[in-house]
């Protein structure tokens, strides 16, 4: 169950019907979740995420888009396009840190098959994959994740409420010496110069931290020592994708992403050595065309001193802390490799 139905409640912002990134009207989640042995004590506890920004052609109708990173230890794939053009164009996807390129290859088939025009009368495409090491649980050397659970990635992905917890790509990831993962929540943010409520959604791949870490005490979580936490705690990573329907600049965009940190922070980290944590954002406000017979595209964006850009800072920290402790409430214990465990956090 998510952290809210456990009686806690994290910030001052009113939340989504969803509770869900998903509440940004149009973006989609698609998971696959890859958990089976593999040979004598080598297990698969890995998988794939998808976000789409929306369901048309992402090629064709791409969205504003940027990125920040608070930790740089990180093995993503397309984000230095992201940060030159300002644009996202493919769906954004999460997996294990050696999965990065049957994921690339995957998604680029996919995109290929819906573009036929990419490298041949149009420009290439730019695919954004990020990572973290789930390594403890999964077999990662085994490289059980295929360029095929990418595609089946995308093609379930809805705009229901996503699963979070041990799913997709989060299944074999670890957050404060517990059961981490996938993990998602929203903001609604009102306009009251225009009558218009913003959503802001955060979904996370959580994946670090040590146990004595963890602020327990904010989310009124005393623990249980009998169930034990993951002794060797790497320095892990934490991706958070971040949507939003307000029109912002790329520029905008990452402003607020740097927000992302402080929600980030809150629950306990502080940005390892060895950790990759790493900001992608983006907004559906506009939907951009690959052509244009125009040379100027009129577009409106925010601006920087709306009193709404303040919310959007602080609505990023709640939705970053809120997913977060998500990803370890809705996490079951699992079991991977070489009889490895992660026991779901003892919140009650």
């Amino acid at each position: 169950m998510k952290i809210r139905q456990r009686g806690v409640t994290i910030g001052k912002l009113p939340v989504g019907e969803k509770n869900c990134i998903t509440d940004v009207a149009g973006v989609q989640v698609g998971h696959v979740t890859l958990d089976h042995q593999l040979s004598e004590g080598e297990h698969a506890c890995t998988g794939v995420t998808a976000i789409l920004p929306h369901g048309d052609n992402l090629f064709h109708q791409k969205v504003v888009g940027a990125s920040y990173i608070l930790n740089g230890f990180g093995k993503t794939t397309g984000l230095v396009q992201v940060d030159e053009l300002g644009v996202i164009e493919a769906p954004i996807m999460l997996t294990n840190t050696f999965g990065v390129p049957a994921v690339t290859q995957g998604t680029l088939t996919y995109m290929l098959k819906e573009n036929p025009d990419i490298g041949v009368s149009t420009g290439t495409i730019n695919i954004v994959v990020g990572e973290c090491n789930d390594g403890r649980l999964n077999s990662i050397r085994e490289l059980p994740v295929e360029p095929k659970h990418a595609v089946e990635a995308i093609q379930n992905a809805t705009s229901e409420a996503s699963l979070e917890g041990a799913v997709g790509a989060g299944k074999g990831m670890i957050c404060f010496g517990h059961k981490g993962g996938i993990g998602s929540s929203s903001r609604i943010v009102y306009d009251t110069s225009s009558d218009t409520a913003y959503t802001i959604g955060c979904m996370v791949l959580s994946n670090f931290g040590k146990k004595e870490e963890f602020q327990a005490e904010r989310y009124k979580a005393k623990g249980d020592s009998s169930v034990p936490s993951y002794p060797i705690p790497a320095d892990g990573s934490i991706i958070i994708v971040l949507a939003t329907d307000v029109p912002l600049g790329n520029s905008q965009l990452k402003r607020v992403a740097k927000r992302c940190g402080i929600g980030l922070g809150r629950t306990g980290s502080h940005f390892s050595n060895g950790s990759g944590d790493i900001v992608i954002a983006f907004s559906t406000a506009h939907k951009i065309p690959h052509v244009s017979e125009n040379s100027v595209e009129p577009r409106s964006v925010l601006r920087d001193d709306h009193a709404v850009m303040n919310d959007l800072f602080q609505a990023a920290a709640e939705v970053t802390e809120e997913a977060i402790v998500n990803s370890l409430s809705q996490a079951v214990t699992t079991k991977g490799r070489l009889g490895e465990t992660a026991y779901a956090y003892p919140f009650e």
